[in-house]
């Protein structure tokens, strides 16, 4: 009996092996490093707790030399990492479970130091001022927790709703669920939008803009959405009322539990971590805009649109939120599969690291400012402008506002 016809194109062709799981991402274990976060913030509060009283401050505020210190230096020492994953990699690592989990694990270790931090501050032998420190230290675990419930947000999921509610209740920031991916995402990079910054616009100015402004936004959004249930703003189904119930269970459970102690914890815990978060918010965005078309309408975001950086240690610890570009452009997009892109402008260096510098408007004026200029190749006009500011800039820069030229010609138009 003859052997059967061999296909030889069918023989040579090359068989396609699929990745190892480490192949396919090489920072699969790495990321386990974010959830880890509160757990340092449990070793800080032991280390706060059985320390001799010399060595307590050191402790009680090692949440803010993780943060603005240890993080930094060794952003510095390992560097970037600009590697994207192809097509095919992204549906692989978009079906895998073990990053959602990883984020998920993040909320039962933060209410674990949180509780832990509310005994030591309760504790008569606790001084005020340790009682500061301690929340400032958690208030960074909390921070991030802000993060943990950005990526949670996006998801189609009401669980992961609620999880992202719950990794907001300790600063009480729960109305961000619902600004966030319904109100900055259609804003982002446009001076409505509360969360976005402008040029020559402090920190110390920005604060108070975003907090106010994503706040009332934050109403708005979910009156409107209420509004198409047939439903009033006082109702079960208001999503922002759900999350400031859980909001005050937590605080007053934690002052029933542990006395009125513990208030000037909760008080800066969540001043500090709001802040913390609205610096992030700060830089992301500084000074870029979305352009008008001849409608007036807004172009689409765009990689140009978001500050961007590819340091690997604070990607590590904020889900690759540096990786703000592919963020915007693909919201629901995970974390592990967001990419690089080229022309999206590029920080100087990490979030981490740029956090300090955003607390000195001079200093960030100095590393900033030209970078937005670069950016737009001189031309300010097309960059998102704080009002206050804008004729100082242009003069600085030597550049002419069109803006005044338009308001003249109308003038004389109207004249």
């Amino acid at each position: 009996m003859m052997n059967a016809p061999v296909n030889v194109e069918q023989e040579l062709t090359p068989v396609s092996i699929p990745k190892s799981k480490t192949q396919l991402d090489r920072k699969r274990y790495l990321w386990a490093i974010s959830p880890a976060l509160p757990a340092i913030g449990i070793g800080i509060l032991a280390g706060y707790q059985f320390a001799p009283r010399p060595l307590k401050k050191i402790f009680a505020l090692g949440g803010p030399i993780v943060l603005h210190i240890v993080i930094p230096t060794i952003d510095t020492i390992i560097g970037k990492d600009a590697n994207n994953p192809t097509d095919e990699d992204i549906k692989l690592l978009e079906k895998d479970p073990y990053y959602s989990r990883l984020v998920k694990s993040f909320i039962p270790l933060q209410y674990a130091a949180n509780v832990y931090a509310c005994y030591l501050t309760s504790r008569k032998e606790t001084s005020f001022l340790d009682k500061i420190l301690l929340g400032i230290s958690m208030g960074a675990v909390n921070g991030i927790a802000i993060n943990t419930a950005h990526e949670l947000s996006h998801k189609h999921d009401r669980i992961d709703h609620i999880l992202s509610h719950l990794a907001l209740v300790p600063t009480g920031y729960n109305h961000f669920r619902i600004e966030h991916p319904y109100g900055h995402h259609k804003r982002a990079a446009t001076p409505e939008d509360p969360a976005s910054s402008q040029m020559g616009e402090t920190f110390y100015e920005f604060w108070p803009r975003t907090v106010i402004g994503s706040f009332k936004s934050a109403i708005e959004i979910e009156t409107t959405r209420l509004k198409r249930k047939g439903k009033e703003f006082w109702s079960t189904e208001n999503e922002l009322l759900q999350g400031w119930g859980m909001s005050a269970a937590f605080h007053g459970s934690m002052i029933g539990l542990f006395g009125k102690g513990v208030i000037p914890y909760l008080a800066a815990q969540s001043f500090y971590g709001i802040s913390l978060f609205e610096i992030i918010n700060y830089i992301e965005h500084y000074g870029l805009k979305r352009q008008k078309d001849k409608n007036g309408k807004y172009e689409r975001t765009m990689p140009e649109h978001s500050w961007n950086n590819n340091n690997i240690v604070t990607n590590l610890f904020l889900y690759q939120l540096q990786r703000h570009s592919d963020h915007h452009a693909y919201p629901t997009r995970p974390f592990q599969a967001l990419r690089h892109f080229d022309e999206a402008p590029e920080l100087p260096s990490g979030y981490a690291s740029m956090l300090l510098p955003a607390l000195i408007p001079p200093l960030w004026s100095k590393m900033m400012d030209k970078r937005v200029f670069d950016h737009y190749k001189g031309d300010l006009n097309k960059a998102n402008i704080y009002p206050k500011r804008r004729a100082k800039l242009f003069k600085k820069f030597g550049v002419v506002d069109q803006s005044l030229q338009q308001t003249s010609v109308a003038t004389e138009t109207t004249e």
